[in-house]
């Protein structure tokens, strides 16, 4: 149970680890709570192996009195290194069955309520991949998007790595999640504010400051655009672009919380492999 409104918990959230690198790993094994009822979203992008997702997650439940997951691009990849092969909806089951056996709560569990300072809230992982609807200038089909993308030489690794099974395309399976999780957030919110928790952000706004703006392709879904406002929503914690910084749309903090690849996070003056407190908020020095 965390503490109560004014206790000394925080509730942290982290993205992208992408401990394959063995630079990153190290980083997780120097990952500790401050305080006994911290608790730490994991915003996912984990790991490419089922096995290196379970060494992590199974690590920071040891030490973060409650751990809170969604799955990155990269978890539902069909990696050739991994010896689960198992594709599109089968995969995130599987990943979602191992969380629940190491107790992390995943976008399929009730939404726990957060109690300690900033609270209460409830905290809401979601699941809802992307649609192509963030498409580059001049760019009217889904079609037309990846052929621009193509003669740039930016094309997600998910093209040929995330695959939708059952579902016909990747947009069908994010347009099903939408629907679904849309309409357990009007039924199951309440009337506490909510902490809202994708891999990929809500709205297109933070795709503003992409090197390369045809990833934005890859980066979320024009379906969710007025969540922050439809719902009485206190953040928005999201990675996916490994950008850390803090955003405000309407009121509300966006929260991009990435770590990275070692290559981006050694050219940041900022420490890696630190959580951001999304409550009581702390907004990092020079974000």
């Amino acid at each position: 149970m965390a503490s109560r409104a004014g206790g000394s918990g925080r509730l942290l959230a982290i993205s992208d680890l992408h401990i394959g690198y063995p630079e990153n790993r190290a980083l997780v094994e120097k990952l500790y709570p401050e305080h006994a009822d911290d608790w730490l979203i994991v915003a996912g992008d984990v790991a490419e192996t089922v096995r290196d997702v379970r060494w992590a997650l199974e690590l920071l439940t040891e030490r973060f009195r409650k751990v809170v997951w969604v799955p990155g691009n990269h978890e539902l990849w069909t990696h050739p290194k991994d010896t689960v092969t198992l594709r599109g909806v089968a995969r995130y089951e599987y990943l979602v069955a191992l969380c629940r056996e190491l107790g992390v709560v995943t976008p399929e569990d009730p939404y726990p309520v957060w109690e300690g300072p900033g609270g209460p809230v409830r905290v809401a992982p979601l699941f809802l991949l992307y649609d192509y609807s963030f498409l580059p200038s001049g760019c009217a089909t889904k079609e037309e998007g990846l052929a621009y993308a193509r003669g740039t030489g930016i094309v997600c690794n998910d093209e040929d790595l995330l695959h939708p099974d059952p579902y016909p395309t990747r947009e069908d399976w994010c347009r099903a999640r939408v629907e679904l999780t849309g309409r357990r957030l009007a039924e199951e919110a309440g009337d506490l504010p909510l902490v809202l928790i994708n891999h990929y952000p809500l709205d297109r706004h933070p795709m503003d400051v992409l090197w390369y703006p045809e990833f934005a392709m890859w980066c979320g879904t024009s379906l969710t655009a007025d969540w922050h406002r439809r719902f009485k929503v206190a953040a928005m914690v999201y990675g996916h672009l490994h950008i850390p910084r803090s955003t405000v749309l309407d009121g509300v903090p966006f929260e991009e919380v990435s770590v990275g690849y070692p290559r981006e996070w050694r050219r940041r003056d900022q420490p890696p492999g630190i959580p951001r407190a999304i409550l009581p908020r702390e907004t990092p020095e020079g974000l």
